[in-house]
């Protein structure tokens, strides 16, 4: 479970799905039992002293039937999906394919961008140019891989996870061949570091998650 200050007021904490059970029963005992209500993809839990907890819905809508709004929750979150992930950074790029915690099938690469001169004049503007030739093959090396491992699958995913440095990942938005990958975009948006292969095993652990915001009582 890790925990960070949310904007606006409260904090935010992530929740393991076989944890969240676990994590509400501690909310009752420390706050009462809760009123609970489902909208807009978050089920709200208000304490009997004023805590509220916020849980978002992964992977909206909320399951309609089993129980209440809170059992629903429970089982949604613990429900296995096929979900793609496509992690994007300057010069490093993997894409896998998960079935719940398992990864089935991934690509994991890597392309050399040298970073920016501090020189001037015309040794600048060359080295710009070869930098930004090698951005470029870097994007073209995520986009294949990207078709190789997701391109095939769409109609068996569920969803697709995005992750690395936003603006790499919106490098490869203009290739009409990413579309259906990119259609099937979900929240949350991964910020990791390097796409390597420890670190796309790793993600689960993020785009299982539930967010909860928790805002105490005054």
């Amino acid at each position: 479970m890790t925990s960070r200050p949310a904007k606006g007021g409260g904090r935010w904490v992530s929740v393991g799905p076989e944890r969240l059970g676990r994590w509400v029963d501690g909310f009752v005992e420390r706050h009462g039992p809760p009123d609970v209500t489902a909208a807009d993809g978050v089920v709200r839990l208000r304490g009997a002293d004023g805590a509220v907890a916020e849980c978002q819905v992964p992977f909206p809508p909320l399951t309609p039937a089993g129980g209440g709004p809170l059992a629903r929750l429970i089982t949604h979150a613990r429900t296995e999906r096929r979900i793609g992930v496509l992690l994007v950074r300057l010069g490093g790029h993997a894409a896998g394919i998960f079935q719940g915690d398992e990864l089935v099938s991934s690509k994991v690469g890597s392309r050399q961008v040298h970073g920016r001169s501090a020189a001037g004049g015309w040794s600048q503007q060359r080295f710009a140019r070869r930098r930004e030739n090698q951005a470029g093959q870097a994007h073209d090396a995520a986009a294949e891989v990207a078709l190789r491992i997701l391109g095939p699958h769409v109609a068996e995913l569920e969803a697709v996870i995005l992750g690395g440095d936003r603006r790499s990942v919106d490098a490869l938005r203009a290739d009409r061949r990413l579309a259906p990958v990119f259609a099937l975009e979900t929240d949350p948006f991964l910020t990791v570091p390097d796409p390597r292969l420890v670190v796309l095993r790793d993600t689960p652990a993020q785009f299982r998650a539930v967010r909860i915001r928790v805002i105490d009582p005054e």
